[in-house]
């Protein structure tokens, strides 16, 4: 049995149906109720809650492998998620595939991007099998336009001509299957992109492609911007975010050829991820 962490998200979402789709037993954990394939148990627990990484132990019972994701709650101070990864293995899960992020080798000393390498050398140091997963920019971040395309059909982000090799959901989803079935990526470390540097000028333009209608691109200073995120997240993060989308580093830049070694087939351009989301910008 395989249990997923964050099991109705962008990424837990697809992996859930793929592992249900290849015949294997799935235990789907998210914080709120919601659908799963049919066959899927569905298991509602809180991992950032007052019970914390407890909670996970009720879905461990016969688990042979762990998806971990974290939940924006888990990185937050008095959190404790290498538990999760104790309580894991302790419980005898033998594989854990962690989805961490590409900045902690792009840009090590962010206090989120240290605490993630903490919790890579916990999988590493404690699992039997392993793997970690260090996507960069998810092309689903730019569902952030769904309501101002969908209401004034515009665009409206910073850095219009800076790009970057977005990486879709679904392929991490995919390879995330393959590390959690296959014994060949024990102790595989994957930086997933996509296969093109895009700016957020072109991801409007296959936007634009996928509704058929035309776009408008308004481009936010980085005060405004700045501004606006901090509505949703700490300060310090928005200024983080805003740092690595203005001024990507060479690393960040870089067209990883890990999602084709894994899967044997190129990832997928950000178009065919519009294409297949362009309902939610309708």
């Amino acid at each position: 049995m395989i249990v997923v962490t964050g099991a109705t998200g962008n990424i837990g979402r697809p992996l859930t149906r793929a592992l249900a789709a290849a015949g294997e037993r799935v235990t789907a954990v998210s914080r709120h109720a919601a659908a799963v394939p049919d066959g899927v148990r569905h298991v509602v627990a809180d991992l950032a809650g007052p019970a914390g990484p407890a909670a996970l132990e009720p879905v461990l019972d016969g688990a042979q492998a762990l998806f971990l994701l974290l939940s924006g709650d888990l990185h937050g101070p008095g959190t404790a998620p290498a538990d999760l990864v104790g309580r894991a293995v302790a419980a005898g899960v033998r594989r854990v595939v962690l989805l961490s992020t590409q900045g902690v080798s792009t840009r090590p000393f962010g206090p989120s991007r240290v605490a993630m390498r903490a919790l890579e050398d916990v999988v590493r140091e404690s699992a039997p099998q392993w793997a970690v997963l260090r996507p960069g920019g998810f092309a689903s971040n730019v569902l952030w336009w769904a309501e101002s395309v969908r209401t004034r059909r515009t665009v409206v982000a910073p850095f219009g001509d800076v790009g970057a090799p977005v990486v879709d959901p679904a392929d991490i989803a995919d390879v995330a299957a393959a590390c959690l079935l296959e014994d060949r990526h024990n102790g595989g470390v994957y930086d997933l992109t996509g296969p093109e540097v895009i700016t957020p000028r072109g991801q409007a333009q296959a936007l634009a492609t996928a509704l058929g209608v035309p776009l408008r691109f308004h481009e936010l200073t980085r005060d405004e911007a700045r501004t606006a995120m901090a509505r949703t997240m700490p300060v310090e993060l928005a200024d983080d975010t805003l740092d690595i989308l203005g001024a990507p580093t060479e690393a960040e830049l870089r067209v990883s050829p890990a999602v084709e070694q894994v899967l044997g087939r190129p990832p997928r351009p950000f178009a065919d991820w519009a294409a297949r989301n362009v309902a939610a910008f309708r």
